[in-house]
């Protein structure tokens, strides 16, 4: 019988991305690593439970969902998520930081200041700077004047920053330039909260730590995983939650949080074989948008 495995999730350490499994266990993940599993063939996914509690009904999950949680704990895990804005009185400092994932796509956030960068790795931040640094109801005021102010939002879903990391700007002036850009005009504004110390421009670039310098252009992501499905690919990026994995049919995207609640397993030689040339789950191609003329000129 093959030994089974339940994924935590994709963490990042000083060493890198790392897969981590239920009881601690961390898989190391290098550029050029095969990532090879399959999914329990008579497996159903499970509710990952909330807060470190697990789920009291064992609910089944949708395949697609990448909270991995039923109703009841996804709304017992917001109820204690700073993310959320459920949490008013948490004591710890907190950064508000600008984060770059592509051209066009900038966001604002905040983050407890003890955790450093980790949330903007967490999230496949390109580059990213510290704009100011202070009590949390201040740092929440902050992000809120820079949306209404300036119109930058709090949120860029995945899918927009997964389909533009092939075609980054090479140089990593031209990838701070946007964040440089806000960050000048976010200072110059008036309300900000007194309790919040500003902080000077300096762009961080995580390209060479996802592995991004170069990556080539994937044709797709990976839906949800199914019950009997196989995936096997050679590790040649990784941002945020991703894994970009070289497959038969080019480099293909898988989101880490979609492994959550599945009974996993390693992928056997003949399981790898048999799914040469593809990747037996549902994937959605990439749409590859093309300059529409109007008109003569």
């Amino acid at each position: 019988m093959a030994q089974e495995w339940r994924c935590s999730g994709l963490r990042w350490s000083a060493r890198g991305p790392e897969l981590e499994w239920d009881g601690g266990r961390r898989s190391a993940l290098t550029w050029g690593k095969r990532v090879a599993f399959g999914v329990g063939a008579g497996g159903v996914r499970t509710c990952v439970g909330a807060r470190g509690h697990a789920c009291a009904l064992r609910a089944e999950v949708p395949g697609r969902s990448t909270g991995a949680r039923c109703e009841e704990c996804a709304r017992l895990d917001r109820a204690h998520s700073v993310a959320a804005d459920t949490i008013a009185d948490d004591p710890r400092p907190y950064h508000v930081y600008l984060a770059w994932f592509g051209p066009g796509m900038t966001k604002v956030g905040i983050t407890a200041v003890e955790r450093g960068p980790a949330r903007l790795l967490e999230q496949g931040a390109v580059c990213f700077s510290w704009l100011g640094a202070g009590p949390l109801m201040a740092a929440r005021r902050t992000e809120e004047l820079l949306r209404a102010a300036l119109g930058v939002p709090d949120r860029i879903p995945y899918s927009e920053k997964r389909a533009v990391r092939a075609a980054l700007p090479v140089s990593a002036a031209e990838r701070a330039a946007e964040i440089g850009e806000l960050h000048a005009r976010a200072v110059a504004l008036g309300g900000w909260p007194e309790s919040l110390v500003r902080k000077p421009f300096r762009a961080v670039d995580h390209v060479g730590v996802f592995g991004l310098a170069g990556v080539p252009e994937a044709f797709g992501e990976v839906r949800a995983l199914v019950a009997g499905g196989v995936v096997s690919g050679e590790l040649v990026a990784a941002a945020g939650p991703d894994l970009h994995l070289a497959t038969g049919d080019g480099v293909l995207v898988l989101d880490t949080r979609l492994m959550r609640g599945w009974e996993l397993e390693p992928a056997t030689g003949a399981a790898v074989a048999a799914g040469a040339g593809e990747v037996p789950v549902p994937v959605r191609e990439f749409v590859r948008e093309t300059h529409r003329q109007d008109g003569l000129f």
